[in-house]
């Protein structure tokens, strides 16, 4: 592994150990709003992590707002007993972006313990799928995070699926229109190809499932890498 990659895998890590320690604190309780739990999140990150910066858009979505695309600001919920809830949040560890998507599941539902599942499978697939490409657009690469939740039997909810990470701030396009570093069905652009430097890019893949039908969605992201942990 890269220098690089190696300083985006330690801070995805710790990123998961944030997620973790959510988790055992025993936060995400019905009763409680998404904006709460939003900024207790943030409030662990910054006293027990030290990331003071985030580099995108914070997310706590529960329930019917699952459904929703990153774009949208939907109105702040309350938790539910037995509710689907997942989190999307963009720490900065070190200099260094993390992005990471997880959900979970308020009680035992079967078809909400059943999209997390499948989703977190189907991430697993594409990151297998990814490394076997010699190139790649990111229109080719959207349009199989697409078929990817039409396998697993949802829609895909989101306008991308994807897109580059690295030393914050992250490597922006000449032209604000340009959709060359997203993983977007207009990018007709060989993502795997180095950056103006000679540099090889780093990229996330997030999946975002929605079954319309039930009313829920699901969330999974992380960096893409050979080598899974």
């Amino acid at each position: 592994m890269n220098e690089v990659k190696l300083q985006l895998f330690a801070a995805e890590q710790k990123a998961k150990a944030l997620f973790e320690a959510i988790e055992e604190k025993g936060l995400i309780i019905a009763g409680k709003s998404e904006e709460q739990l939003c900024n207790e999140i943030i409030e662990i990150a910054k006293n027990d992590f030290g990331a003071e910066n985030h580099w995108g858009k914070k997310i706590v979505r529960a329930g019917i707002n699952t459904l929703e695309p990153y774009t949208a600001d939907p109105e702040n919920l309350i938790l539910q007993d037995g509710d689907i809830v997942f989190f999307d949040f963009h720490p900065v560890f070190n200099g260094w972006e993390a992005d990471l998507g997880r959900t979970y599941v308020l009680g035992n539902d079967p078809l909400k313990q059943k999209i997390k599942a499948d989703i977190q499978a189907a991430w697993l697939e594409g990151n297998e799928w990814y490394w076997k490409q010699n190139s790649l657009t990111g229109a080719k690469f959207f349009e199989y995070a697409v078929s990817l939740a039409n396998k697993y039997g949802y829609e895909f909810g989101n306008a991308i699926a994807g897109h580059i990470i690295g030393k914050y701030p992250h490597e922006q396009p000449d032209d604000p229109n340009d959709l060359c570093l997203d993983v977007h069905p207009d990018n007709n652009s060989d993502i795997l190809q180095l950056d103006k430097f000679g540099n090889e890019r780093h990229w996330i893949l997030e999946l975002h499932f929605v079954d319309k039908k039930n009313k829920i969605g699901a969330f999974y992201e992380q960096l893409l890498i050979k080598e899974i942990y």
